[in-house]
């Protein structure tokens, strides 16, 4: 730490908590993965003080070692949960999600990733009759939807691989797809574009659009509508839907706090895509 930002002096200070946090906040500089040396240099420590936090934050499952080198765990997410949570995203999101549903005749759907799953936060459902009845709190697996790839397609590459190493893929539909290696590269598509379709890959004659909902370098959620090929009124999903879609996402993480910002790519992902029939 340096001398410009001495921390707080007194009996109740714990030296050891702030080291932890130094540690854990060495990974902000723009590296996923840094070794021993790397972390001592970030946090002033010493190479084997450095290396006894990492390592027991190896323990807690909020750090990840490979050969020489740590990357930080999902996990940490966990500690800024309670602080998300509090900010109530999905009320904040619910009035844009009803006009987008009422605009496009369509479902609109907020979700986070949790681990290799999505999980649905918040829901409009398309003002026609026999909308699919979809329940907050439904999974899916990510790889197969476009709100879950998008959510991936947004992590660093490291995290990227390791999912792609361990993602079991099995068929929906006749479109789905077959590999790990073309959902890599279909995640390599997604990043580079800021968006994601899926067609028919969880249902035949359905197709889900998702983009993502940032907050500066953060990404919150994904943004996802159902589009069903008899609805679409001669709309295109890249020069029409895909630009609505980010306006509304836009407008959800301004009302959140913070700016959106579609241009750049975020290190984190967050919850889901449709618990019935939505890609």
């Amino acid at each position: 730490m340096s001398s410009e930002q001495q921390p707080p002096s007194g009996d109740h200070f714990v030296k050891s908590a702030e080291k932890t946090l130094a540690v854990l906040l060495a990974f902000n500089g723009g590296s996923a993965e840094l070794t021993v040396s790397q972390v001592a240099e970030a946090t002033e420590l010493t190479r084997a003080a450095a290396r006894r936090f990492l390592l027991t934050l190896v323990d807690l499952g909020y750090v990840r070692a490979a050969g020489s080198h740590y990357s930080l765990t999902p996990r940490v997410l966990d500690i800024g949960a309670g602080f998300l949570a509090g900010l109530d995203l999905p009320k904040i999101a619910g009035p844009h999600l009803h006009q987008l549903a009422l605009d496009l005749d369509e479902s609109a759907t907020l979700s986070i990733l949790d681990a290799d799953e999505i999980v649905y936060i918040a829901r409009a459902a398309a003002p026609r009759l026999h909308a699919v009845t979809i329940n907050l709190g439904n999974r899916l697996p990510a790889w197969a939807t476009s709100m879950g790839r998008m959510l991936i397609a947004e992590l660093p590459e490291s995290f990227q691989e390791q999912f792609l190493e361990r993602v079991e893929i099995s068929p929906f539909t006749d479109h789905t797809v077959s590999s790990a290696e073309e959902l890599g590269e279909e995640l390599r598509r997604i990043r580079e574009q800021g968006w994601c379709l899926v067609s028919q890959e969880l249902d035949d004659g359905l197709r889900g659009l998702a983009v993502p909902v940032r907050r500066g370098d953060e990404t919150l959620a994904a943004l996802n509508v159902s589009l069903h090929t008899s609805h679409l009124r001669g709309l295109s999903v890249e020069n029409d839907l895909v630009p609505q879609l980010q306006q509304v996402a836009e407008a959800i993480a301004a009302d959140f706090g913070g700016r959106a910002d579609f241009g750049g790519h975020s290190d984190f992902g967050g919850h889901s895509d449709f618990g019935g029939r939505t890609e």
